[in-house]
């Protein structure tokens, strides 16, 4: 184990999410709310990407704090029908973290009651922590709220903690803590996010088997 803490992203880093069920639910919820608009799949990776997906909701398409309501609605009725795939070689990711003694936290745009959902679904082992979008706006990622309460909690340096993330917000996270940061890249291929997280993280992966030598070899 090459560092006590591993902090997982949850959507495209753990759970193959984006793609199978947050793609699809957001058209369901653009046919109620900007009937004729539409978005390719590879543009809505870019739009999570930068700016973020409600600065793309607010700041694009102008939606309104009840029409935010709305599409969130429409997100839980899909994510209800819906489960996410775990990446193959995750389950060993986490269960070898725990295994040796370390700790695993997870901090994500998703809600902690489907983060938890995706674990149990996937039978991973359950997160030490779960920082989702359950949390005040101020406390989710980018802010480092996050890194502050785990750093506390638990006596362990930025040093000695790693992130995982697909995208920027994680990076900029991490980033401002000095927490070592790995880009998962299995996700997706989209070249200006990849050539981004290249640039960018301390070291890039597009298989979960590499990052598992990176952690553990």
């Amino acid at each position: 184990m090459n560092y006590k803490c591993l902090i997982l992203d949850h959507d495209d880093t753990v759970v193959n999410s984006t793609a199978t069920i947050h793609y699809p639910a957001f058209l369901e919820a653009l046919k109620l709310l900007r009937p004729g608009v539409t978005i390719s799949l590879d543009d809505y990776f870019r739009e999570n990407f930068d700016p973020g997906f409600v600065p793309y909701c607010v700041e694009k398409l102008g939606m309104t704090e009840e029409e935010l309501e709305i599409e969130v609605n429409c997100w839980r009725q899909y994510v209800a029908r819906h489960t996410a795939i775990a990446y193959d070689g995750i389950r060993e990711v986490i269960e070898r973290q725990k295994e040796e003694g370390g700790i695993v936290c997870v901090v994500s745009h998703s809600y902690d009651f489907n983060i938890k959902r995706d674990y149990d679904a996937n039978r991973l082992p359950l997160p030490d922590m779960i920082f989702g979008w359950e949390c005040p706006p101020e406390q989710r990622k980018p802010n480092t709220y996050a890194i502050e309460v785990i750093s506390e909690k638990y006596h362990i340096k930025p040093s000695e903690m790693v992130m995982v993330d697909d995208l920027k917000p994680g990076y900029d996270m991490a980033r401002a803590c000095g927490v070592p940061f790995v880009g998962a890249g299995w996700a997706n291929d989209i070249p200006e996010i990849r050539a981004f997280m290249k640039k960018n993280s301390d070291v890039y992966f597009t298989k979960v088997a590499d990052l598992y030598q990176f952690l553990f070899e």
